[in-house]
């Protein structure tokens, strides 16, 4: 992987991550679509924020190590010492309460607000939960990118 503190930093780490990681044909890639931003915010305090929430439920979307300065794109590290616990965490969460999180987003912030996106945003939340598993018992770090 690219040194992030390297020349052309940000752009070596968003190259590596669409040709070498993203561009795989293998089932270490999960794709949230645009649930990612609901997810977050159901899973913390309904906010998006990088620093919001309480671990390990903050760290599986836009938690960890922040590898890119930019605001064009987004990549965040998870290590995969810490992979394990957030899957857990996963693993525990139920539509119910998945729902009880997505009801503190205040639907002025967040445009999408209402039933048929926390359809979409569980959907998305449960093949999110099974690529943790995978990355867990696979002992994988986990890469976000947005």
């Amino acid at each position: 992987m690219p040194d992030p503190s390297g020349e052309h930093g940000d752009e070596a780490i968003s190259e590596y991550v669409h040709e070498d990681i993203e561009e795989r044909d293998d089932n270490y890639n999960v794709a949230t679509d645009k649930a990612w931003d609901a997810i977050h915010r159901s899973l913390t305090d309904g906010r998006l924020a990088f620093d919001n929430g309480s671990s390990p439920l903050n760290l599986a979307v836009l938690g960890g190590r922040l590898l890119t300065s930019g605001e064009d794109e987004l990549v965040v590290l998870v290590d995969k010492d810490q992979v394990p616990t957030v899957a857990a965490a996963l693993m525990a969460v139920t539509q119910q309460s998945l729902r009880a999180g997505y009801e503190r987003i205040n639907a002025a912030d967040y445009d999408a607000f209402g039933d048929e996106d926390f359809d979409y945003t569980w959907d998305n939340f449960t093949d999110l939960s099974e690529f943790w598993r995978q990355a867990a018992a696979s002992k994988r770090h986990v890469i976000f990118t947005a």
